[in-house]
């Protein structure tokens, strides 16, 4: 029955989206914790109101899929604060290539062994191998491969919201106080998520974020063809 009144309705996922994300941006306002990520508490608000009111997902995305329409040219904008930063990007390009490639390269090494170790379905490593660009390129990337894309998508998430809640405990843990290597830190493993974390941090971390994304980007649609010629 409640399928059936909201399936007329165009405005009830991408309400409820906003709500939840508001929901969450106020709880880490208030108690600023790492863990309290928005998009972590509005993923979990909004699985629990479909779960409680037995709601479809296919009703909830017909309103929810004009935030993911809006996320590509989103993702475009972060290009302003790189701008701003282009000076510091000329200074560092040699460092920041070699830091975004290692990177790249430990990301499907570290896939693969975990693949190896626990026996891991082939159509399921291929879905996680493009978890960490931004959604357009990785769901691209993942319907060209054979994977299943809405797997992919739970491993973009996954590790966009690992990426900005660790991030800053790892750059404590380890000492990285360099603002380049911070923003290179979020934006390679953790995509627009985690550049939204560095911007919060600060501009050069923001612009380099915003870089590594770009170049992450580039680099997985070269590297995981490659890798999946050869599984």
């Amino acid at each position: 029955m409640v399928n059936e009144v909201l399936k007329d309705s165009v405005f009830f996922g991408v309400t409820v989206s906003i709500l939840a994300y508001y929901i969450g941006e106020k709880l880490r306002e208030r108690y600023r914790l790492p863990v309290l990520n928005p998009l972590l508490i509005a993923t979990i608000l909004v699985i629990g109101l479909l779960l409680v009111f037995h709601i479809d997902y296919e009703t909830y995305e017909q309103g929810a899929d004009f935030i993911t329409f809006l996320l590509t040219p989103a993702t475009i904008c972060l290009a302003v604060p790189l701008y701003r930063q282009i000076e510091v990007l000329k200074k560092n390009v040699a460092a920041i290539v070699v830091s975004i490639l290692s990177g790249c390269i430990a990301h499907v090494l570290i896939l693969l062994g975990i693949a190896a170790v626990f026996h891991v379905d082939q159509v399921l490593l291929i879905s996680f191998l493009p978890k960490s660009v931004t959604t357009p390129i990785a769901i691209g990337i993942c319907g060209e491969m054979g994977g299943i894309q809405s797997v992919t998508v739970v491993g973009v998430v996954a590790a966009g919201i690992l990426g900005s809640i660790a991030g800053p405990f790892i750059f404590r843990l380890c000492r990285i106080t360099e603002p380049v290597a911070q923003g290179l830190g979020f934006g390679t493993p953790s995509h627009a998520i985690g550049t939204s974390k560095a911007l919060e941090t600060g501009e050069i971390q923001g612009a380099m974020s915003s870089l590594a994304i770009v170049v992450t980007g580039i680099l997985t649609v070269i590297i995981v063809p490659i890798v999946v010629h050869f599984l």
